[in-house]
């Protein structure tokens, strides 16, 4: 009887070793960049049959990249370099280098190229979503200094009826409606929040009649990096923070997660997030690369934590 036992609980103890083995095992092989080389803080969107993801070019230190490109899809797979579509030196007078963080929306048959640079946000408006992209103003919209922290990572969301919302910031996030032309706001009606854990890379969507609001937190050379979110019954907020945060950040060999995206797959509730890791192997917080991960909800519409090493392609 005791060797049936002793013999019980050496196998069971085999059993969990060989689990927890294998748990190891499982988070040391992470799905292949979706882009190739370093590529960080990418904005996915769609248009049409045709997924399109807008980032920072990566790999110097102190971030000094100097211009913009677009990569283009229709399975978000397989993805298609479409050139430089933004080039600061070029294309504008009031920045040269430091182009950061962009978002791309469409709005009165245009798109509307948003984009950090040296510290300031500006737009550029096309024709096409891969551009070329022109400056209609001249300078920036935002200019540095006009708020607290540093005035970088714009996204613009816009709602079914056509009302247009600027969210940027690191420290505080801010949001304002913009005009009509999407190139100007009222600059009085600005709102400055900080949710609890907020650091840069504001992103916000609509699902079911619900607005989540998502952040970064920590810095984005942390290997803590992650994803956030709250919710609210207005573009504007208040915003609630959820209580499964985060909802995405790395594990194993999967270092700083963050600084993310969300796209819905067209005529279906089927979501993904577009985030970037540190580099595999021998990444930092200025060689990253660009992920694609499924993002599921619950039946009361929590998003449910991102498996990082669960690749887009598995469901394509």
């Amino acid at each position: 009887m005791k060797a049936r036992i002793l013999l019980a609980i050496v196998s069971g103890l085999a059993m969990a070793t060989a689990s927890a083995q294998q748990q190891s095992a499982d988070t040391m092989v992470a799905p292949a960049a979706v882009l190739p080389g370093v590529f960080a803080d990418p904005h996915i969107a769609v248009f049409g049959k045709t997924y399109y993801i807008y980032p920072t070019t990566d790999g110097t230190e102190g971030w000094k990249s100097t211009y913009f490109t677009c990569w283009s899809s229709k399975d978000l797979v397989n993805w298609k370099n479409e050139g430089t579509i933004l080039d600061l030196p070029k294309d504008i007078i009031w920045a040269k280098e430091r182009a950061w963080a962009p978002a791309i929306a469409q709005k009165n048959g245009k798109y509307y190229f948003y984009y950090s640079a040296n510290t300031n946000i500006g737009v550029a408006v096309a024709g096409k979503p891969v551009g070329p992209f022109k400056d209609p103003l001249g300078k920036p919209l935002v200019v540095k200094g006009a708020l607290k922290g540093q005035m970088i990572d714009p996204m613009v969301f816009v709602d079914d009826d056509g009302a247009a919302y600027l969210y940027f910031g690191q420290g505080n996030c801010n949001m304002v409606k913009l005009n009509d032309d999407m190139i100007s706001f009222d600059s009085a009606s600005m709102k400055v929040i900080h949710p609890q854990g907020y650091n840069e890379g504001p992103f916000v969507f609509k699902r079911n009649g619900k607005y989540y609001l998502m952040w970064s937190e920590y810095d984005t050379r942390d290997p803590r990096y992650s994803v956030a979110y709250a919710t609210s019954d207005s573009p504007l907020g208040p915003f609630t923070k959820a209580a499964g945060n985060p909802i995405l950040k790395g594990r194993g060999v999967v270092k700083g997660a963050g600084h993310h995206s969300v796209v819905k797959v067209p005529g279906k509730d089927e979501w993904y997030i577009v985030y970037h890791r540190f580099r595999i192997p021998d990444g930092n917080g200025y060689n990253r690369e660009t992920c694609i991960s499924p993002m599921r909800f619950d039946k009361d519409g929590n998003i449910l934590t991102v498996d990082v090493f669960e690749p887009a392609d598995k469901h394509k």
